[in-house]
């Protein structure tokens, strides 16, 4: 019996394990694309810092 023997059930194994890597390359291209088009968009961002953002406060207005 030869080691380069290969069985059908390898075959199906190689078509799936192929199948998951493009799955797995399409995925982190996604999140890479997202990634960089937030990036791009950082002027606008703002993150979770524990301090009131100027955005979301309400405007106060001066008496005198």
């Amino acid at each position: 019996m030869a080691i380069t023997q290969t069985h059908e059930l390898h075959k199906r194994r190689l078509g799936r394990n192929i199948g998951v890597a493009l799955c797995l390359v399409a995925f982190i291209g996604i999140v890479f694309g997202l990634t960089i088009a937030k990036i791009r968009q950082g002027s606008t961002m703002e993150a979770f810092d524990h301090t009131p953002r100027v955005s979301v406060t309400p405007p106060v207005e001066v008496t005198e």
